[in-house]
């Protein structure tokens, strides 16, 4: 089975990228999603230990959560030494059921993968991207977003001209959904082909 990172920058049009990937049948994991399950589950006990008022009723209150970390490195990397463990866990065994399951392709999404060193975990990474005009006309269009708030998550993150650099597909999202699909069949069509790196 052939593993691909999806990554991207906030507001790139990667979570939509990864619905057309599951629409074209592909098995994808999806880190947002797993955080917001854990912070929901075991990771929420651990969090309010560490970060104390960021939970409601036993569940992990992400803007409480974000106050806290969104603008201190230190308490960030905190975060991430609990979180990261879980995710990888959830990851192995969503690869492992894949595999099983005897799909020839299988997409992880990770926001960070590059930040985290996790390309080093895939046989090749998809970088999605788009315009920069249309990237802050999505991401100021979410209702709890500011401009201050997006400064300090984009400086966390890899810059996407670095990212495309290091990628093995780049997905432009700036045009139609159906251009966004023509490009995963090429995708797929030049994974089945691929030798792997990650097992």
């Amino acid at each position: 089975m052939v593993v691909l990172g999806l990554t991207g920058s906030i507001g790139m049009g990667k979570s939509t990228t990864a619905r057309l990937f599951s629409e074209a049948g592909v098995p994808v994991y999806d880190a947002d999603a797993t955080v917001h399950a854990i912070y929901e589950g075991e990771a929420a006990s651990v969090i309010e230990a560490a970060f104390p008022g960021t939970t409601v009723d036993g569940k992990v209150d992400r803007e409480k959560l974000s106050a806290k970390v969104v603008h201190d490195t230190a308490a960030m990397k905190r975060l991430e030494q609990i979180v990261h463990p879980m995710l990888y866990a959830y990851r192995q065994a969503f690869l492992e059921q894949a595999e099983r399951s005897g799909a020839a392709v299988a997409v992880v999404d990770v926001p960070l993968l590059f930040e985290t060193g996790g390309e080093r975990s895939v046989d090749a990474v998809v970088v999605v991207t788009t315009t920069p005009d249309v990237q802050h006309e999505r991401i100021l269009a979410r209702g709890n977003m500011t401009r201050e708030k997006l400064q300090a998550l984009l400086a966390r993150q890899l810059p996407d001209d670095e990212k495309r650099k290091r990628a093995d597909f780049v997905v432009d999202t700036s045009h139609s959904l159906d251009h966004v699909r023509a490009q995963i069949r090429e995708i797929l069509a030049a994974a089945a082909k691929m030798p792997q790196r990650s097992s």
